[in-house]
């Protein structure tokens, strides 16, 4: 099977108490069914969030391949 490297940033990096993890894929699984499997709705729904595959903006719908760097990169506030 194959593994990707995910890397929380932000708010995601304090809900998971981590920056980083191993994870191996399901087959067929895109970058939007990891970020709900990894991250699974809080109350008040979803977090969104943008994908970054390999240091490159990507797709929900995409399916990263072995040995990818995964992101998931939540809005930022500021005022």
């Amino acid at each position: 099977m194959a593994q990707v490297r995910v890397r929380y940033f932000a708010s995601l990096r304090e809900r998971k108490g981590i920056e980083e993890e191993q994870v191996e894929l399901l087959e067929g699984e895109t970058l939007g069914a990891l970020y709900l499997r990894l991250c699974p709705p809080i109350p008040g729904g979803v977090l969104p969030v943008a994908y970054a595959r390999n240091l490159t903006y990507a797709g929900a719908d995409e399916v990263p391949d072995d040995g990818d760097e995964i992101s998931f990169l939540p809005p930022i506030g500021g005022g």
